[in-house]
């Protein structure tokens, strides 16, 4: 898998994660979901995504979005 695939799994997965735990425990958990969203929207306007940096510092090969 290349960065951009783990980026968009890992994004999602985090999102399905906080809306369970919304439905389940408590409503604040929106907060994260907010939180990766709006990650999401910077990420595409400037570039620079924390966990894809982090994972080409892995040695993950890059995807055409995280060049």
């Amino acid at each position: 898998m290349n960065i951009d695939r783990i980026v968009l799994a890992f994004a999602g997965s985090v999102i399905l994660l906080s809306l369970a735990l919304t439905h389940y425990h408590n409503a604040n958990w929106m907060w994260l979901t907010a939180f990766v969203g709006a990650n999401m929207l910077q990420a595409s306007f400037t570039g620079f995504c924390p966990l894809a940096k982090m994972l080409k510092a892995m040695g993950q090969p890059a995807g055409k979005a995280f060049e």
